[in-house]
């Protein structure tokens, strides 16, 4: 178990690290995409308190991430799928399947319950 939790906050440490450098590489869009004005990076590295829940469907989801995944629906429906399938995400090994189940898991009423995000479903 605390081996576990090591394990999870070097994974954590290590991904936003990632997150960091990536945002120095990447070159910001002057148009809006998926996220609005917000880089993809800045969106991923939002949903940080997720990253408990994202590769254990069983994981209880903290109330921080349900927040987050919450406004970024409201905000830039878009954007969570756009983060999921993003190059960082698979970078930091997300299981798409299970992260996509999180706004059900979080009981958000605005959810796009049916939509497609890339070959998965949103429950």
């Amino acid at each position: 178990m605390v081996r576990d939790v090591k394990n999870g906050r070097a994974l954590l440490v290590a991904f936003l690290m990632f997150l960091l450098a990536s945002e120095v590489l990447i070159l910001e869009a002057e148009g809006a995409g998926e996220c609005g004005k917000t880089p993809i990076g800045s969106a991923a590295a939002s949903l940080s308190p997720c990253l408990g829940a994202v590769s254990n469907v069983r994981a209880k989801v903290p109330l921080a991430c349900c927040a987050r995944v919450g406004a970024l629906l409201k905000t830039a429906p878009r954007c969570l799928c756009a983060v999921l399938l993003s190059p960082l995400a698979k970078q930091a090994k997300i299981n798409p399947a299970t992260a996509i189940t999180i706004p059900k898991r979080c009981n958000i009423r605005n959810r796009p319950a049916g939509k497609k995000c890339g070959r998965y479903t949103v429950p």
